[in-house]
């Protein structure tokens, strides 16, 4: 598979899976007194600029969009449900998003390290910026551990 379409099929399922747990968890906590709750219309917004982006580059491309499957995310809606009845404080909301972000960042991290001479900057750059998203989201995320 070419390089660039990998790259940007990982990025558009990873983004894609974001934005729907991240509702879901908007949902959950939509009663609830989080302080997390703007940041996670942010985390929505910014993740849907990845998707979409991703996703025209895919169309343009003539790439079908594999989403990730409705069992993989039927799952992680129950288990983000079950997170915030067993403890939906700040602290706990961060690490379950820590968590999920860093499941993706490591892959993308070792898609980056192998392809970067195969990629054109543009290409490049889009996956960085991807990853360094990721980075700086985990990082402002442990604020609230």
């Amino acid at each position: 598979m070419n390089e660039k379409i990998e790259i940007y099929k990982h990025i558009y399922k990873d983004s894609n899976m974001a934005v729907s747990s991240l509702k879901t968890l908007k949902k959950e906590l939509k009663n609830r007194d989080n302080k997390l709750k703007d940041y996670i219309d942010d985390l929505i917004d910014q993740f849907i600029y990845f998707e979409s982006n991703s996703k025209k580059v895919l169309k343009d491309n003539k790439v079908s969009l594999d989403e990730e499957g409705m069992i993989a995310k039927t799952m992680a809606n129950i288990g983000i449900k079950k997170e915030v009845m067993d403890d939906n404080s700040d602290s706990h909301i961060a690490e379950v998003i820590i968590q999920g972000i860093v499941m993706g960042s490591i892959n993308m991290e070792r898609k980056i390290d192998d392809y970067r001479d195969k990629l054109d900057k543009e290409d490049l750059d889009f996956a960085n910026n991807y990853f360094k998203y990721e980075q700086e989201t985990i990082e402002r995320l442990k604020e609230y551990l």
